[in-house]
Order: C-alpha cells, then structure tokens, then sequence
C-alpha cells in the first residue's frame, strides 16, 4: 500500500519555534523506518504493508504531538494487497504516456 500524509501542529506553543521544524521531526522517523518514502511540499508518502506504514504514521504523528497540544493529520491511501514498487512505478507510467505523446 501507499500511503500519503501530511501531519503538522495547529499551535505552537513557543512564538520563536517553526511549524517547519515540527514536520521534520516526522519526516526523520520516517526516514528512519527504512520504507521506500519521499516527502514533497504538501505529503510525504510511505510504502509498505498496513501494519508497518500505521505504525511508522503514529510514530511520526507523535513526535509533532510532541511540540503541539493540537496536531492536524491528513492520511491518504492506496490499497492493493501484494502490490509493491508502486511508489515509483505510478510517476513512470505516467511520464512513458508523456514521452510517447499518448495524451
């Protein structure tokens, strides 16, 4: 499965601290998980089985709770059973359509 999700804290309790810092916290645990990611402006996408991608998600989610008593967490997901690559494979499908002036 891919899953993308976007968490971030909704206050932020120190004037001088960034919402962007929090992010990163996230982004580091799921980079430290090990799973095929990326991370973009507005997502960073996870693959890998449900259990494994939801624990890495909580994980994240927590390390922004860390700094935030109110945290905002969008999740996205794409669901196929015994399907692995995809993360790359779907942005490949679409620029072969691009290259072979299907579209």
């Amino acid at each position: 499965m891919i899953v993308a999700f976007s968490v971030a804290p909704t206050i932020v309790p120190d004037a001088s601290a960034e919402m962007s810092a929090a992010v990163a916290a996230a982004v580091k645990v799921v980079r430290a998980s090990g799973l095929p990611n990326e991370t973009n402006a507005m997502f960073t996408i996870i693959e890998g089985e449900w259990d494994e991608v939801f624990a890495v998600i909580k994980e994240a989610t927590d390390a922004v709770r860390a700094v935030s008593p109110r945290t905002s967490l969008v999740i996205k997901a794409d669901i196929r059973e015994g399907v692995t690559g995809q993360l790359t494979q779907k942005v490949q499908s679409v620029e072969e359509h691009l290259a072979n002036g299907e579209v």
